[in-house]
């Protein structure tokens, strides 16, 4: 696998985008690659102190610009705030990457009232909160902006045990879409990636604790038998908030090496050995011949 940088040097030169829960996982990957490419970058989340520590470490990396403001993307008005921040600091506003998410498994039932609402509303509100705020700054100010919504492949799918989330990223994926016929008069784009595994230590941990770690193999059910190394999920979401990707607009693209693909009936067939694929072979054979014996009779 290649998981070197694939746009050209300074391609996303002068554009200046936020990137919500930008202070660790994904969101602090793709912020350093975004800031490799040229572009500013506002990362937030609800802790300071991480924000600062990533917002130094990427400096550090990269000789980029980053700016770390506090926000919890269920209030609108820490919202407005980081959009204000924004722009006094670098001008102008030219993308959002909501990548801010909440997730645990659970039997549904197991959880209260609360516990789906925490994730409903860091998912599915805190979305479509950042991106009616960010989208009426552009409208205002006719500036062509571009969203990246961070989904999952079960949004479309369903999945048992994440209910919660999988209704909120459901709804912003038809967000998405949504957005995308009714702001493209605008010049405004709005794309989504659904990711497969991509480990990351604190989500990562949430979803495969002891002992599933130790009873599941989250590679087993893969085809190409491997988890996702983030800078190939960094490439695509560059791809996606840069001008290359202008004909784009709300498409949901999987990277997950074929794992929704694998959800097919027959396809834990893989786990017969050629000695068992044999005797199958001669069994059906039989039958067959069983078959054309009884129709000649």
């Amino acid at each position: 696998m290649n998981t070197t940088g694939m746009l050209r040097d300074g391609a996303m030169q002068g554009k200046t985008i936020i990137v919500t829960g930008g202070g660790t996982g994904l969101g602090k990957s793709i912020s350093r690659y975004l800031l490799q490419l040229g572009a500013s970058v506002t990362i937030c989340s609800r802790r300071q102190a991480v924000l600062d520590e990533t917002a130094q470490e990427l400096m550090n990396e990269t000789n980029g610009q980053v700016l770390a403001v506090a926000c919890d993307v269920r209030k609108p008005a820490e919202i407005e705030h980081v959009i204000e921040r924004t722009t006094e600091k670098f001008g102008r506003i030219d993308g959002l990457l909501n990548n801010s998410a909440g997730n645990f498994i659970s039997p549904t039932e197991r959880l209260s009232y609360k516990a789906f609402d925490t994730i409903v509303d860091i998912v599915l509100r805190g979305t479509y909160y950042f991106t009616l705020a960010v989208g009426k700054y552009w409208i205002d100010n006719k500036i062509p902006g571009t969203v990246l919504n961070i989904a999952t492949t079960y949004a479309t799918t369903g999945s048992g045990y994440v209910v919660p989330s999988a209704v909120a990223k459901g709804g912003a994926l038809i967000m998405t879409k949504s957005l995308a016929a009714e702001w493209g008069k605008y010049g405004i784009r709005l794309n989504a990636i659904a990711p497969g595994p991509f480990p990351t230590k604190g989500a990562w941990d949430r979803l495969f604790p002891e002992p599933l770690a130790s009873i599941m193999d989250p590679t087993s059910r893969i085809p190409l038998k491997r988890v996702g190394e983030h800078g190939e999920l960094a490439n695509l979401a560059a791809y996606l908030l840069s001008d290359y990707s202008g004909y784009v607009t709300g498409e949901t693209i999987t990277i997950d090496g074929g794992e929704v693909l694998a959800a097919g009936e027959f396809n834990h067939l893989e786990q017969v050995t050629n000695e068992q694929w044999d005797m199958i072979e001669q069994s059906i054979k039989q039958a067959n011949r069983a078959s054309k014996q009884e129709g000649q009779g």
